[in-house]
């Protein structure tokens, strides 16, 4: 496919790509981590300095940051409108990524003073919020995208709230209530944030990228209140301790997730094009994942009593099932279209240009995305097993296959 020039905004390539690029690199050094500390995992100790500073090089440096980068080219472009002020998003950058490279360190190894490091990534998060909600309240039509969107803002912003009054009690003591602003921090940036807005950008970029049309999206408005009902019933079974609230919770959320994943269907059902890139494809294999995820919390909620590590592991496939896979899948296409589009869209009918086809290793995605699924069920596998052998064999292939996807999407970027 040729990217249309109507996709192409004003936004200076260099910011979405200084984020995406540190993102790659904040992904391999998570895995390492996690790597290093196989044992820990296994024994399902996931509330340690090492698992800390691996799960926010992964959700924060990764994840978060990513999000920030696309959401500086995407906005744009899916709500027609600019970005507020782009040098105040190039210093976004370098003070978010210096907050979170500070704070995932301090975390792993100086917890009681993770507070410094957490101080600049609020601040830099903070700022990336004033420039996302300045630029989309420029926006007139409200969309059922911009409310994902706008929602999904809102939730990271209580996300780093709780997160740092988590914090402040690791410096300064304290903690009570520590159990219920945990799982909320956890529940607002993982369901919420994350979520939210990758819902909110898939009803624009799986029909943009399979060339969908005359889909009717009946379902995206119970999507939207199911889901945000379910989280935030949820979050008040964290502080009220009560399983009924809990269950509740779970079913709607479970329930947003399935109306989401039938306007998918429909999506795909009225699409032009029959064969899929294998990197979109890999972003709805993480969308079945997801519904499936959900479902298993949903039980695991009815069943009632069940061990923290348990929960735990759920709440790891949650993130690497639904959303990391996710993120990597429209990453390995967002990228070279937004490469493509900046470098060679004005040269086309002037010069011979490569086509979007020819910056994307079609084989090798399909490896990699493998790679990535065979990884997380072998340390499942190896954890159902209680083998440590198994699950440092899959977590070393988990570093490798994130290691070489992060060197290929960089690859993109020297053409």
């Amino acid at each position: 496919m040729i990217p249309n020039r109507s996709v192409k905004s004003d936004t200076n390539i260099k910011l979405p790509i200084s984020f995406i690029v540190f993102s790659l690199l904040a992904l391999v050094v998570s895995q390492i981590i996690l790597l290093a500390n196989s044992s820990e995992l296994l024994a399902g100790q996931f509330r340690i300095p090492d698992i800390w500073m691996s799960a926010h090089f992964l959700l924060l440096g990764f994840a978060a940051m990513v999000a920030m980068g696309a959401m500086y080219q995407l906005v744009p472009v899916v709500f027609l409108t600019p970005i507020w002020n782009e040098k105040f998003g190039f210093i976004q950058f370098f003070v978010t990524a210096s907050g979170i490279t500070s704070f995932a360190v301090l975390l792993g190894y100086k917890p009681n003073i993770a507070i410094i490091g957490a101080i600049l990534a609020v601040i830099g998060v903070m700022m990336f919020i004033v420039q996302m909600t300045k630029t989309l309240m420029k926006r007139t039509n409200k969309t059922v995208n911009y409310y994902f969107v706008i929602t999904a803002i809102f939730c990271l912003f209580l996300t780093i709230v709780a997160g740092f009054i988590l914090t402040w009690n690791f410096a300064l003591g304290g903690g009570n209530n520590h159990n219920s602003i945990l799982y909320s921090h956890i529940a607002l940036g993982v369901s919420g944030w994350f979520t939210l807005l990758i819902f909110g950008f898939s009803y624009k970029l799986i029909p943009m990228f399979s060339l969908a049309h005359g889909f009717s999206m009946k379902w995206v408005r119970s999507a939207f209140f199911t889901y945000i009902t379910g989280l935030t019933i949820l979050i008040i079974s964290f502080w009220v301790n009560n399983q009924v609230v809990s269950v509740l919770g779970w079913l709607l959320l479970f329930s947003g997730f399935l109306f989401f994943a039938l306007d998918v269907k429909d999506i795909l059902k009225n699409r032009l094009r029959r064969k899929l890139d294998k990197s979109l494809t890999f972003s709805i294999f993480a969308i079945r994942n997801g519904l499936v995820i959900h479902f298993l919390f949903l039980l695991v909620s009815i069943l009632g009593e069940i061990s923290s590590g348990l929960w735990s592991w759920l709440i790891f496939l949650y993130i690497m099932g639904w959303i990391i896979f996710s993120i990597l899948g429209y990453l390995y296409k967002i990228v070279p279209f937004l490469w493509w589009t900046h470098k060679y869209s004005e040269r086309i009918g002037k010069e011979n240009v490569p086509t979007l086809k020819d910056m994307i290793n079609e084989i090798l995605s399909v490896v990699l995305f493998s790679l990535f699924t065979i990884a997380i069920l072998g340390i499942i596998v190896g954890v159902l097993l209680h083998n440590g052998v198994l699950v440092f064999i899959f977590l070393g292939l988990l570093t490798a296959t994130s290691f070489v996807y992060a060197f290929s999407i960089i690859q993109v970027l020297l053409q």
